[in-house]
């Protein structure tokens, strides 16, 4: 099999300063890992330029173009990294699936009006990548055979020089704004609790959009983002006309590794204490929460159930439940589900029998997505897709996009959510959706 040429650089464990040299390039991608401050993520790959960028057509079912996106890796071509170097790409796809992804592989009504106009994916193929692996604390440009030398010593000149931060300016013109206010939402969730009680569904994600306008550059809103709240699915992704996605995110959505897969559904949240004594006990409130422990296992039982149509049967096990993780503003309540690809099964098939995640729909899935369209009054764009990558070799991993945010047309969105259940108050869920992202705000509103 063909194998990737590796050109070491020198190691920073910020990959801010290498994605300013090609920030400005088409396509510039950058998947996060958060350090130096976080650290649960390994790994942060950068690339951009890529060979070709796909985007779903017309009318064009998610079966077909995720049979789209398998024949771009095929003309790709496969290949394998030098021996004993463990690297998680080696050339391959990266890029977002909206939520509205979901669109194109169930039947859902649309009642939400789609004012963002985000495409429901869009994923470029890239021959090369700038990978960085901070438990060795290396990094490396990783390059695809198909990739031609001139191009290969082009990136090497490139990356020789010293990075320096790109201290791009960002402002808002105006503090966020909320699309749904109180009363609106009391509604809401009074009507989700008659589609419980009558037996639709056992609970429903319900979210809000909060938005504002801004000048400047997106990138310089993602440095102060991600100084503020680092987080191990992070990513920044450009997109055309200076738009972009800028993602926080704590969340896996599914990683493939040798046919192996995982998932880590997060539901249960409470807010970090001023002192230690009260963040302490906002987290044993977590910890001993029957209703969250509820939610959880609910958005568990369902995931089982989506990696059971692509996963050997019998492989699929539950080998954490209900774990705290804490970040900067929220505790997390965290699962991991865990299974192994069926016999003619890949990372695109778990794709189309599990996205959208369960933590972030309800449960049943597709009752739950029906009752988000009717009663959120826009559509989410990118907020709850996912952020992902998936190389030739078909490894793969992806995020839920939320504490996400989307800079398009001079206006930046993020959206805050929680699973609503019979017994939820609807203040104490309302409050929630500002928990959940009140540090972007807050830091997006204070530059």
């Amino acid at each position: 099999m063909p194998t990737c040429s590796v050109h070491p650089i020198p190691y920073h464990a910020d990959p801010s300063g290498y994605f300013s040299i090609i920030g400005h390039a088409p396509g510039a991608v950058l998947l996060d890992s958060g350090r130096p401050e976080a650290d649960r993520g390994r790994y942060d790959i950068l690339s951009g330029w890529p060979l070709d960028t796909l985007v779903p057509g017309p009318d064009e079912h998610g079966a077909a173009f995720l049979q789209r996106l398998r024949a771009a890796l095929a003309g790709l071509g496969q290949a394998q990294l030098p021996d004993g170097l463990t690297l998680p790409f080696a050339g391959g796809l990266i890029g977002y699936l909206a939520y509205d992804f979901a669109r194109l592989l169930e039947p859902l009504p649309s009642q939400a009006t789609d004012d963002l106009h985000l495409p429901s994916a869009r994923l470029g193929l890239y021959a090369w990548a700038l990978i960085s692996d901070h438990h060795e604390r290396s990094s490396q440009l990783v390059f695809h055979p198909a990739l031609d030398e001139g191009e290969r010593q082009r990136l090497i000149g490139l990356f020789a020089q010293v990075p320096a931060k790109d201290e791009a300016s960002f402002k808002l013109t105006g503090p966020f704004t909320c699309d749904i206010d109180a009363e609106r939402y009391r509604q809401a969730i009074a009507r989700i609790h008659a589609y419980i009680q009558a037996g639709d569904c056992y609970q429903v994600n319900f979210a809000q959009r909060f938005r504002a306008h801004y000048t400047g550059a997106p990138w310089g809103a993602y440095q102060a983002l991600r100084a503020a709240c680092p987080t191990p699915f992070a990513g920044y992704l450009s997109l055309p006309d200076g738009d972009a996605v800028l993602s926080l995110s704590p969340e896996r959505f599914v990683k493939v590794s040798q046919g192996q897969v995982e998932t880590r559904p997060i539901k249960g949240t409470r807010p970090r204490g001023k002192d230690a004594s009260e963040d302490a006990a906002y987290a044993a409130e977590l910890l001993a929460s029957d209703k969250d422990r509820a939610e959880n296992l609910m958005i568990v039982d369902l995931l089982r159930n989506d990696l059971g149509r692509t996963c050997r049967i019998g492989s699929v096990k539950v080998p954490q439940l209900f774990s705290l993780e804490s970040y900067p503003n929220v505790h997390h309540l965290v699962s991991v589900v865990t299974g192994e690809l069926a016999p003619g099964k890949d990372a695109l098939n778990l794709i189309g029998g599990s996205f959208p995640g369960g933590s972030i729909t309800g449960a049943p899935k597709i009752r739950s997505m029906q009752i988000i369209d009717e009663l959120e009054p826009s559509r989410r764009a990118l907020y709850c897709g996912s952020l992902l990558y998936l190389d030739v070799r078909g490894e793969m991993d992806s995020s839920i996009a939320i504490r996400s945010l989307l800079a398009k047309d001079r206006q930046i969105a993020c959206w805050g959510g929680g699973g609503i259940v019979a017994d939820s108050q609807w203040e104490a869920e309302y409050q929630e959706t500002f928990t959940k992202v009140r540090v972007l705000m807050r830091t997006l509103e204070g530059l």
